[in-house]
């Protein structure tokens, strides 16, 4: 995939994240321990704010 996908996704697992299920499109659903709350991440991620608001949302810290 494209863009931040594979950082964002490896960011999430080394989080302690874990893959829920597969959502809409090319989207992912996955389950942050931080925040007990699900996470959407897009396969298609190519936009740094969004990148970062993921891991925002999942309680991680900025990476880009």
């Amino acid at each position: 995939m494209a863009g931040y996908y594979r950082e964002v996704r490896d960011a999430l697992i080394a989080g302690g994240c874990t893959f829920v299920r597969m959502g809409k499109g090319d989207h992912e659903i996955w389950y942050s321990p931080i925040t007990d709350r699900r996470v959407t991440l897009d396969k298609g991620v190519s936009i740094k704010h969004t990148a970062n608001g993921t891991l925002k949302d999942a309680g991680l810290p900025k990476m880009f």
